[in-house]
């Protein structure tokens, strides 16, 4: 963080100041909600929550190294005390980014946001100093907390929205204004709280309201409810996708042996070739809105094909690829799960699983729960099921209650399956069940929803052998 007094951090949230000897003492670190997390001069914030409550790591906090702790209440070592501490975080981080004068990214869309923002902070760095979320920190919470590593040489700072309801994106986009704003999609995740995807729509489309007239709009030319948010901004507009008449597009898109994404990229200022390391289809849109806003920056497009093609992904369990020593694959894409991004993750594994068909390998679809998808949860989870079947897959194990049950019942409709489709309880049902039938060859798929932890399913096969090594991992910041 840029070097605040303690005083004014105080002013700065509205805070009354607690058992503070100097108030002139700078915070020079970072900010922290963890107070395994602080470092020396940074400041702790302490939030209540339901199972922990921050207060009481107030004092460790402070022997780690804060300066001080930004409290709800009086905690008997130095703190600045205020009425709503999610409010105050969000007060510094924007004085913070005022101050800054970086450029602000900022991406929302129901899929791939955090593959997109890896990407963008991998082709920015190289115009600069840059900072980006660890994760998926996008909420109230995350957001302010990824702004307030900015520090005062900083050019560009990429941040990733997320929203639960109306008026949350708008929230976030004035704790830090955007000059770049990015919808990548308008998909089905939390359609059960939002009601339908217009009303989805509504609410990602806030961030494009929120540019400025000197900003620019990244927009998927692809998606039909993104296309039409051109009309709700006073910024430029600037199109990516596959269509004919997108700025930023891919042409000739195809799928190489091991599942990677190729294609010619095209921009205004040019174009270049890029295979790239991640894999699946859908990481081309992905890879397109992260070239648009490298273009806007000044990036030639040559370079940026060759970042595209150099880029990783930089958070776990998101289509992270890894060999066993006896050539079984696990695929872990296990940190959230919706519609879309399983028929994605599925295709993904089908053009990996080409060569192992050869070389008599099978591919397993290890498929959990969907979660937030009220009323078109069945129909959803049957689709999927039904999916895996039409794409040739060669096994389907799906684990959890009701909505396993319909994955399971989707492909045994879809292609009266018997055997091939398995309906577990848990994850170690399922760790036991792969234990007994994997063999050298098999590539295995891991996705669902965060909530059912499926990645120690995962984890557990990869526990089971020593590995030959991942490819696509995470890249050096």
């Amino acid at each position: 963080m840029i070097s605040l007094s303690l005083a004014e951090i105080a002013r700065i949230v509205g805070g009354q100041q607690h058992d503070i000897p100097d108030a002139g003492v700078q915070v020079t670190g970072p900010v922290a909600k963890d107070s395994r997390e602080v470092r020396p001069g940074g400041l702790f914030v302490a939030f209540a929550g339901e199972r922990v409550d921050g207060h009481d790591f107030a004092r460790r906090a402070v022997e780690a190294g804060a300066v001080a702790v930004l409290a709800a209440r009086p905690v008997g070592v130095p703190a600045i005390v205020v009425d709503d501490v999610v409010g105050a975080l969000g007060a510094l981080a924007r004085t913070v980014v005022e101050r800054l004068g970086a450029t602000v990214v900022a991406l929302t869309g129901s899929a791939g946001k955090t593959s997109t923002k890896d990407l963008i902070a991998q082709l920015l760095q190289r115009c600069g100093p840059t900072v980006w979320p660890e994760g998926n920190l996008n909420n109230e919470i995350g957001l302010p907390l990824t702004a307030l590593r900015a520090e005062a040489d900083t050019r560009h700072l990429v941040l990733e929205m997320g929203a639960r309801g109306v008026g949350h994106i708008r929230y976030l986009a004035e704790l830090t204004p955007p000059r770049i704003g990015v919808v990548l999609n308008v998909g089905t995740a939390h359609i059960g709280e939002f009601g339908g995807r217009e009303q989805i729509a509504q609410a990602k489309g806030e961030l494009v309201e929120a540019l400025p007239e000197d900003g620019l709009a990244v927009l998927n030319a692809d998606d039909p409810y993104v296309r039409a948010m051109a009309p709700r901004t006073k910024a430029r507009t600037l199109l990516f996708g596959e269509a004919a008449d997108a700025d930023v597009r891919a042409e000739n898109v195809r799928l190489t042996a091991q599942g990677r994404p190729a294609f010619t990229l095209h921009t205004p200022s040019g174009c270049g070739d890029v295979t790239m390391r991640l894999y699946g289809e859908h990481h081309v849109s992905n890879a397109l809105a992260a070239a648009a806003v490298a273009h806007e920056l000044g990036m030639p497009a040559d370079e940026i094909a060759v970042a595209l093609s150099e880029a990783g992904t930089l958070s776990r369990w998101r289509m992270e690829v890894t060999e066993r020593a006896d050539g079984v694959t696990v695929v872990n894409d296990a940190y959230n799960a919706n519609p879309e991004s399983m028929r994605a993750a599925l295709r993904a594994l089908v053009a990996m699983g080409t060569a192992a068909r050869t070389a008599g390998g099978r591919t397993w679809a290890v498929l959990g729960e969907m979660a937030e998808l009220g009323g078109d949860a069945l129909a959803e989870h049957d689709a999927v099921g039904r999916l895996v079947v039409r794409l040739n897959v060669s096994k389907l194990v799906a684990v959890g209650g009701r909505e396993a049950a319909w994955l399971d019942m989707g492909a045994k409709n879809e292609g009266s399956w018997g055997e091939e489709s398995v309906h577990v309880s848990d994850a170690q049902a399922a760790v036991d069940l792969l234990r007994s039938e994997l063999r050298p060859g098999d590539v295995v798929l891991v996705k669902a929803s965060r909530s059912m932890g499926l990645e120690r399913v995962a984890a557990a096969l990869l526990d089971d052998e020593g590995v030959l090594g991942a490819e696509g991992g995470a890249a050096a910041r």
